[in-house]
């Protein structure tokens, strides 16, 4: 009897196995679509975060107007002020020209399909 229970059989999975969610699980797909479908989700989380990087760039420039307006003569108010609206700007052109840095940084380095990661991988694969 204890010898049956130390070698039984456990299931540590479903017995279709593990299935991933969503698009990016593939179910019942051409595996051949797996590049495509990464692209587009490389792009969307690109695109994403382009749009939270524009979105804190317009919140720190505004925060930072109200502070500039609202120092009333204060000089270190005002440099803050102005620092920090200084420091959005940077950080929004650091943001888009990322894109020129990566395509610039894929070109030196011979890579010149960096920007799409499907067509890179299929390039890979073959």
């Amino acid at each position: 009897m204890i010898s049956k229970l130390i070698a039984a059989d456990i299931p540590l999975s479903p017995n279709e196995g593990f299935k991933g969610f969503g698009r990016l699980g593939l179910e019942q797909s051409n595996p051949e679509t797996a590049p495509t479908i990464f692209n587009s989700f490389i792009s969307g989380v690109i695109g994403v975060l382009t749009i939270v990087a524009g979105l804190w760039f317009i919140f720190v420039f505004v925060s930072g107007a109200i502070a500039m307006i609202s120092s009333g003569g204060d000089k270190g108010a005002l440099e803050s002020a102005r620092k920090r609206i200084f420091n959005a700007l940077i950080g929004l052109v650091v943001v888009v020209a990322s894109i020129f840095l990566i395509e610039l940084v894929g070109k030196i380095l011979g890579i010149s399909l960096i920007l799409n990661p499907a067509q890179f991988v299929e390039n890979i694969w073959k």
